[in-house]
């Protein structure tokens, strides 16, 4: 045995022995001291075991351990040769501004950790933490914790069935399940990652979990979640969910931002509506959302008062209540799809205060066997239901009404007005053009010839997704022309153009992006440009048939 691993007594104000009682021990007692290598041990009384290099102390019992570990219990048994100290009963560990209390404790000198295993708590300068089991390092300041775990700070509690924690750095990694409840306000469900307790940053993985008491809440793979910014940044499967305003918004990668309860996802973006009777799914390169504050105005009636004997009348107080709404963005790429309406444009803004959707750059909307398009679509949703499409700029509207026959209705301005999930009119205003295929027997029997019209204003009415009856003004001019006496070209708008292939087919098909139909650079002519050409091509079929039988088709004016 080497001198330095000795325990040697420093002081101790009497000796005595008692073989028969304590055998090879020496009885010290009155202000007793030991030292080992650089340990001090002091006690009110003690026994020696001088050969076996070991001491049991009793009563104000202190382990000093250079200047910065500090030990206080009852009772100590200390192991020399193994540097093993086992203190017992009201321990306490006091460590570089770090306080560990618990009944028992065993601290290896040797290997410098010290364990409890009947219950202890550690305090150091910003948190208060207890375990049934627990491990601390003071090398390192790093303490190991399992079984029912107790983080307590100022703003956030921490429950957890093992926990790893620095004392320094006063960073806590979560090794299990784990739950952060932040003030009543948020809580983190977790079972991998870390915490800073110091700067409330965290970095959450596995399918991690925040949670607010507003109703929404943010899952993905890897969160980096700062509670003091507000921010939550996603890697993976994010999903943000609004309970209250009704929507989920999902994507790869991902923000988000409590003040402004405020989202963002890109990489399989994805936003589900779910606060109206049909879902809506949007998927765009890039979605937000966002909550608009605003004040709702109401008018409180105001009892009527005397006046001079006279009861008056009280105009009613106007109210101002706060409120909120939410605003979805989308941009590039867009593609929804609900039952009862399917669309692709590369700008999309809605919001669920208007109830409508603004569409911007190629907007094609599908309803039925309808396709619409225009420079900018507005589609207007009432009681959870597409109610109207309005089309503002070289709208047409276009019905597939055999394998090559497609009904269609072009102008400046169109209204689509949809009831019960079906197309039920079609209001086109401004340099108005019509194709269309009557039908004998009330559009129920053969196709009689092509109809083209021009005119101000337009009207179709559809019945059974089919053509019904249009609406013409006194000012309209036309031919009609039969099958086979007209090209292809001469059955088609200008501005005319069929995307179905574009058209997605459900919700999981908005993330699928199929090759884009051409789009005609001609738009739809007036009738001023359109009438000279036809009507002169008209007059010369009709001459033709007419001098080869009379039985040819007339021109006319539609139905």
């Amino acid at each position: 045995m080497h001198a330095e691993t000795l325990v040697y007594l420093e002081h101790s104000e009497t000796l005595s022995f008692d073989e028969e009682r304590y055998p090879d021990a020496q009885l010290l007692k009155g202000n007793v001291v030991f030292r080992h290598d650089s340990a001090l041990m002091y006690c009110d009384s003690a026994l020696f075991y001088e050969k076996n290099n070991s001491l049991d102390a009793f009563g104000n019992v202190r382990l000093v351990q250079g200047d910065t570990l500090e030990g206080l219990s009852d009772v100590l048994y200390y192991d020399g040769n193994t540097k093993f100290a086992r203190m017992r009963s009201n321990v306490k560990l006091i460590h570089t501004g770090t306080i560990l209390t618990t009944d028992s404790l065993n601290y290896d000198r040797l290997n410098d950790f010290a364990w409890y295993y009947t219950g202890g708590k550690i305090v150091d300068s910003l948190n208060t933490l207890t375990s049934v089991w627990g491990q601390y390092t003071p090398s390192t300041k790093q303490a190991v914790f399992k079984t029912d775990v107790l983080l307590v700070n100022d703003r956030f509690t921490l429950t957890a069935d093992t926990l790893k924690y620095n004392t320094e750095s006063n960073i806590a990694d979560l090794v299990g399940p784990t739950k952060i409840i932040y003030e009543e306000e948020t809580t983190i469900l977790s079972n991998l990652g870390w915490y800073n307790t110091r700067t409330e940053e965290s970095m959450l993985l596995n399918r991690s979990e925040v949670i607010h008491n507003d109703g929404r809440s943010l899952t993905g793979d890897t969160i980096f979640y700062d509670k003091r910014v507000g921010k939550g940044d996603v890697i993976g499967h994010m999903c943000l969910i609004d309970s209250v305003q009704q929507g989920t918004l999902y994507g790869n990668l991902g923000k988000f931002f409590e003040s402004d309860k405020y989202g963002f996802a890109t990489d399989s973006a994805l936003f589900v509506d779910w606060s109206d009777e049909e879902n809506t799914y949007v998927h765009a390169d890039t979605l937000y959302t966002e909550e608009i504050p605003y004040q709702m105005s109401s008018l409180q009636e105001r009892d009527s008062i005397i006046v001079d004997s006279v009861l008056t009348w009280q105009a009613p107080d106007t109210i101002l209540t706060d409120t909120s709404y939410r605003q979805v963005r989308a941009y590039y790429r867009v593609r929804i799809y609900r039952s009862d309406m399917q669309a692709i444009c590369d700008s999309l803004v809605t919001n669920n205060r208007d109830s409508v959707m603004i569409m911007n750059g190629k907007p094609v909307i599908w309803s039925d066997n309808q396709q619409i398009s225009a420079d900018l679509v507005n589609v207007y949703l009432k009681d959870g239901t597409v109610d109207y499409v309005h089309g503002i700029g070289s709208a047409i509207a276009s019905q597939q009404d055999d394998e090559n026959q497609f009904n269609q209705l072009s102008g400046k301005e169109l209204l689509a007005y949809i009831r019960d999930g079906e197309m039920r009119q079609i209001d086109v205003n401004g340099n108005a053009e019509t194709v269309f295929y009557p039908r004998e027997d009330d559009g129920k029997g053969a196709v009689v010839g092509v109809n083209k019209t021009q005119s101000s204003y337009v009207k179709m009415f559809l019945q059974n997704q089919k053509v019904d009856h249009i609406l013409f003004t006194s000012a309209t001019t036309g031919a009609m022309y039969p099958l086979d006496k007209i090209t292809e070209s001469q059955t088609r708008l200008g501005s005319f153009f069929w995307a179905a292939d574009e058209r997605p087919k459900d919700k999981d098909d908005v993330f699928n992006h199929p090759e884009a139909t051409a789009r005609p650079e001609q738009k739809a002519l007036s009738a001023k440009d359109t009438s000279t050409e036809e009507s002169a091509e008209a007059d010369k079929q009709d001459d033709s048939d007419s001098n080869k039988s009379s039985r040819g088709r007339k021109r006319g004016r539609g139905r």
